[in-house]
C-alpha cells in the first residue's frame, strides 16, 4: 500500500469510529415518541424570534441540572438565526451555548437545523405553538429531545398543563418531562 491508501484508509477507519461514537451516543437516549408528528402549523419567523423560557425538557446530557434556562433567537446579517442558550447550575454558575440555526423548510418555517460545533446540525422542529405565540413545542424526528418553551418564564400551572397535555396528546411519554425551574 503506498502512502495515499494507508491515510485514505485511516480517514475511513477515523470516520467510522466516529460514526459509531454518534451512534452509542445517541442509542444512551430513550425515545420519548415512537411516531414524532410533523408540525402542527406553519412558523412565522419574524414572530418565533426573540427570548424564550424553558417549561420542560427531556433532560439530556448537555442540559444536565439546569435550571433558569432561556433560548434567544435573532436574525443575522447572513440570514441565519443566532441561537444562545443559557442555564443555571445547581452551583450557580451561568452556562451559555452559542449557535446558529437555518430554516431547512421553507414552506412552512417549523423545520430547522441547529448547530453549536461547527458544520454538525441537529433537527429543530417547532412542532406546535400558539396562534400569538406565546408558547411553542419543539422535538426533532427520532422523539429523544423535546422542550415546552413559553414566552412567560412564570406562565403558571395551567399554562404548564396544557402545554404538557398538548405533548401528551401528540405522543410524547410526558412522565420522562423535568419541569425547568426559572428564577
Amino acid at each position: 500500500m503506498n502512502r495515499t491508501s494507508i491515510a485514505a484508509l485511516g480517514a475511513i477507519v477515523l470516520l467510522g469510529t466516529a460514526l459509531g461514537g454518534c451512534a452509542t451516543l445517541f442509542s444512551k437516549h430513550p425515545v420519548g415518541n415512537q411516531a414524532v408528528p410533523q408540525p402542527a402549523k406553519p412558523v412565522e419567523l419574524s414572530r418565533y424570534l426573540g427570548r424564550w423560557y424553558e417549561v420542560a425538557r427531556y433532560e439530556r446530557g448537555f442540559q444536565k441540572d439546569c435550571d433558569g434556562v432561556s433560548a434567544d433567537y435573532a436574525l443575522r446579517d447572513d440570514g441565519m438565526i443566532a441561537v444562545i442558550n443559557t442555564c443555571r447550575k445547581p452551583d450557580g454558575a451561568i452556562k451559555q451555548a452559542k449557535g446558529k440555526a437555518k430554516v431547512v423548510d421553507t414552506a412552512t418555517g417549523a423545520k430547522l437545523k441547529v448547530s453549536f460545533f461547527g458544520p454538525f446540525y441537529g433537527d429543530y422542529w417547532v412542532l406546535d405553538h400558539a396562534d400569538d405565540y406565546s408558547w411553542a413545542i419543539v422535538g426533532e424526528g427520532s422523539g429523544r429531545y423535546l422542550w415546552l418553551l413559553s414566552r412567560d418564564a412564570s406562565p403558571g400551572q395551567a399554562r404548564i398543563d396544557a402545554m404538557i397535555a398538548r405533548a401528551g396528546a401528540m405522543g410524547y411519554d410526558t412522565a420522562m418531562l423535568r419541569i425547568t425551574k426559572q428564577p
